[in-house]
Protein backbone atom coordinates (compact mmCIF):
# COMPACT_ATOMS: atom_id res chain seq x y z
CA UNK A 1 0.00 0.00 0.00
CA UNK A 2 1.26 2.96 -0.76
CA UNK A 3 1.20 6.07 1.99
CA UNK A 4 -1.41 9.01 0.84
CA UNK A 5 0.69 12.01 0.86
CA UNK A 6 -1.01 15.09 2.07
CA UNK A 7 -0.02 17.79 -0.11
CA UNK A 8 2.42 20.03 2.28
CA UNK A 9 0.66 22.89 3.53
CA UNK A 10 3.38 25.60 3.63
CA UNK A 11 2.20 28.77 5.47
CA UNK A 12 4.76 31.60 4.38
CA UNK A 13 6.78 32.90 7.59
CA UNK A 14 6.52 37.06 8.04
CA UNK A 15 9.30 38.70 7.38
CA UNK A 16 10.58 41.23 10.14
CA UNK A 17 10.31 44.55 7.93
CA UNK A 18 13.09 46.97 8.31
CA UNK A 19 10.44 49.66 10.37
CA UNK A 20 10.38 47.42 13.32
CA UNK A 21 14.02 46.51 13.20
CA UNK A 22 14.59 50.55 13.22
CA UNK A 23 12.30 51.07 16.24
CA UNK A 24 13.70 48.58 18.36
CA UNK A 25 17.02 49.89 18.08
CA UNK A 26 15.85 53.69 18.20
CA UNK A 27 13.85 52.07 21.62
CA UNK A 28 17.15 50.39 22.60
CA UNK A 29 19.46 53.21 22.18
CA UNK A 30 16.57 55.45 24.36
CA UNK A 31 16.45 53.57 27.13
CA UNK A 32 20.66 52.84 27.45
CA UNK A 33 20.45 56.91 27.79
CA UNK A 34 17.62 56.87 29.96
CA UNK A 35 18.41 54.22 33.01
CA UNK A 36 21.95 55.56 33.87
CA UNK A 37 20.04 59.14 34.25
CA UNK A 38 17.78 58.08 36.38
CA UNK A 39 19.97 55.88 38.34
CA UNK A 40 22.55 58.83 39.24
CA UNK A 41 19.69 60.93 39.71
CA UNK A 42 17.71 58.59 42.60
CA UNK A 43 21.31 58.31 44.14
CA UNK A 44 21.55 60.95 47.26
CA UNK A 45 23.84 63.46 46.66
CA UNK A 46 26.85 63.83 48.75
CA UNK A 47 27.47 66.42 51.14
CA UNK A 48 29.87 68.77 50.43
CA UNK A 49 33.05 69.07 51.79
CA UNK A 50 33.47 70.68 55.16
CA UNK A 51 34.97 74.05 55.17
CA UNK A 52 38.32 75.01 57.05
CA UNK A 53 36.53 76.12 60.22
CA UNK A 54 34.26 72.99 60.17
CA UNK A 55 37.43 70.81 60.52
CA UNK A 56 39.25 72.78 62.82
CA UNK A 57 36.54 72.64 65.15
CA UNK A 58 36.09 68.80 64.77
CA UNK A 59 40.34 68.84 65.56
CA UNK A 60 39.76 70.38 68.73
CA UNK A 61 36.86 67.90 69.74
CA UNK A 62 39.52 65.16 68.82
CA UNK A 63 42.32 66.62 70.10
CA UNK A 64 40.25 67.05 73.57
CA UNK A 65 38.51 63.89 73.49
CA UNK A 66 42.03 62.23 72.90
CA UNK A 67 43.30 63.95 75.87
CA UNK A 68 40.42 62.65 77.99
CA UNK A 69 40.98 59.00 76.57
CA UNK A 70 44.75 59.64 77.96
CA UNK A 71 43.46 61.25 81.18
CA UNK A 72 45.32 64.16 80.30
CA UNK A 73 43.43 66.51 82.78
CA UNK A 74 46.03 69.19 82.40
CA UNK A 75 45.89 69.29 78.26
CA UNK A 76 41.77 68.67 78.62
CA UNK A 77 41.74 71.96 80.76
CA UNK A 78 43.98 74.35 78.53
CA UNK A 79 40.99 74.01 76.06
CA UNK A 80 38.26 74.66 77.99
CA UNK A 81 36.51 77.75 77.55
CA UNK A 82 36.29 80.26 80.72
CA UNK A 83 32.50 79.79 80.82
CA UNK A 84 32.62 75.62 80.91
CA UNK A 85 35.43 75.91 83.26
CA UNK A 86 32.95 77.72 85.41
CA UNK A 87 30.11 75.67 85.18
CA UNK A 88 32.20 72.51 86.32
CA UNK A 89 33.33 71.95 89.66
CA UNK A 90 37.36 70.65 90.01
CA UNK A 91 35.95 67.40 91.26
CA UNK A 92 34.08 67.27 88.37
CA UNK A 93 36.65 67.79 86.06
CA UNK A 94 39.05 65.65 87.92
CA UNK A 95 35.99 62.42 87.81
CA UNK A 96 35.63 63.60 83.85
CA UNK A 97 39.39 63.26 83.69
CA UNK A 98 39.42 59.76 85.17
CA UNK A 99 37.74 57.56 82.16
CA UNK A 100 39.54 54.36 83.03
CA UNK A 101 42.20 52.83 80.81
CA UNK A 102 39.80 51.52 78.33
CA UNK A 103 38.45 54.45 77.59
CA UNK A 104 37.41 55.34 73.82
CA UNK A 105 34.89 57.74 72.05
CA UNK A 106 33.30 58.24 68.87
CA UNK A 107 32.71 61.32 66.77
CA UNK A 108 29.56 61.79 64.57
CA UNK A 109 29.16 64.50 62.48
CA UNK A 110 28.83 68.18 63.85
CA UNK A 111 26.49 70.98 62.83
CA UNK A 112 27.30 74.72 62.88
CA UNK A 113 25.59 76.70 66.08
CA UNK A 114 25.19 80.26 65.71
CA UNK A 115 28.36 82.46 66.15
CA UNK A 116 31.42 80.15 65.52
CA UNK A 117 30.17 77.60 67.53
CA UNK A 118 30.43 73.61 66.24
CA UNK A 119 27.85 70.95 67.84
CA UNK A 120 29.58 67.22 67.95
CA UNK A 121 27.53 64.44 68.59
CA UNK A 122 30.04 61.94 71.06
CA UNK A 123 29.54 58.24 72.36
CA UNK A 124 32.16 58.01 75.37
CA UNK A 125 33.14 54.47 76.45
CA UNK A 126 34.42 54.35 80.09
CA UNK A 127 34.64 51.96 82.94
CA UNK A 128 32.77 53.06 85.34
CA UNK A 129 33.58 50.26 87.82
CA UNK A 130 35.43 46.99 87.06
CA UNK A 131 32.35 45.19 85.88
CA UNK A 132 30.40 48.22 84.71
CA UNK A 133 31.33 49.38 81.09
CA UNK A 134 29.25 50.96 79.75
CA UNK A 135 28.83 54.03 76.57
CA UNK A 136 27.37 57.42 77.02
CA UNK A 137 26.24 59.62 74.48
CA UNK A 138 26.14 63.42 74.49
CA UNK A 139 27.62 66.60 72.42
CA UNK A 140 30.60 68.43 72.63
CA UNK A 141 30.54 72.29 71.52
CA UNK A 142 33.41 73.67 70.30
CA UNK A 143 33.96 77.54 70.06
CA UNK A 144 35.87 79.68 68.09
CA UNK A 145 37.41 82.08 70.58
CA UNK A 146 39.62 84.29 68.23
CA UNK A 147 42.37 83.50 65.69
CA UNK A 148 41.88 80.19 65.27
CA UNK A 149 41.87 79.21 68.92
CA UNK A 150 39.00 76.72 69.29
CA UNK A 151 38.01 76.06 73.26
CA UNK A 152 35.51 73.31 74.71
CA UNK A 153 32.29 75.22 75.75
CA UNK A 154 30.48 72.52 76.41
CA UNK A 155 31.83 68.93 77.66
CA UNK A 156 30.22 66.05 76.81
Amino acid sequence: MDAVKSPACVLPVPRPSLTLFVLVGVLSAVLLMIVPAWARASHAKPASAPGREYRTALAAADRFLHAWQAQDQETGLLMLSDSAKRRASEDALAEFFAAGPSAAYEIGRGKLLRGGRYSFPVVLYFTANEHNRRPRASVIVITNSGKDDWVVDRLP
